[in-house]
């Protein structure tokens, strides 16, 4: 499964989201996309072509706004992940009905794995 990570380029996604996934084995499963580490050119259609968009949306940011639009607008189905205690955008509910509070980035792991796998 080809799936694009989106996140706001505020948010420690390095250590937060990068590092448990990459070493994780839903890496070894999945492709993902981690577009502050790939060469991408054109991410709207690395978006349109992928599976599945996890967004991290813990942190509101516009640039994951016109992404997650993308995402809508080529029926990509979206994952909203956001850590507990986060608030998070109310706009989001119009482009998805699928979200997952995290305690932790195992926590984040174990829940994204359960959502691939159903």
């Amino acid at each position: 499964m080809k799936i694009y990570i989106s996140h706001s380029s505020e948010y420690d996604y390095i250590n937060k989201i990068y590092n448990p996934i990459k070493n994780s084995n839903l890496n070894e499963k999945n492709n993902f996309v981690l577009p502050h580490e790939s060469k991408i050119t054109n991410t709207k259609d690395v978006i349109a072509n992928s599976d599945l968009l996890i967004a991290e949306v813990s942190e509101p940011s516009t640039g994951q706004g016109i992404e997650l639009g993308w995402a809508n607008y080529n029926n990509t189905p979206i994952l909203c992940i956001y850590e507990k205690g986060s608030k998070i955008s109310s706009s989001l509910k119009f482009i998805t009905n699928e979200f997952i509070e995290y305690e932790d980035c195992e926590d984040m792991i174990e829940k994204i794995k359960a959502f691939i796998n159903k």
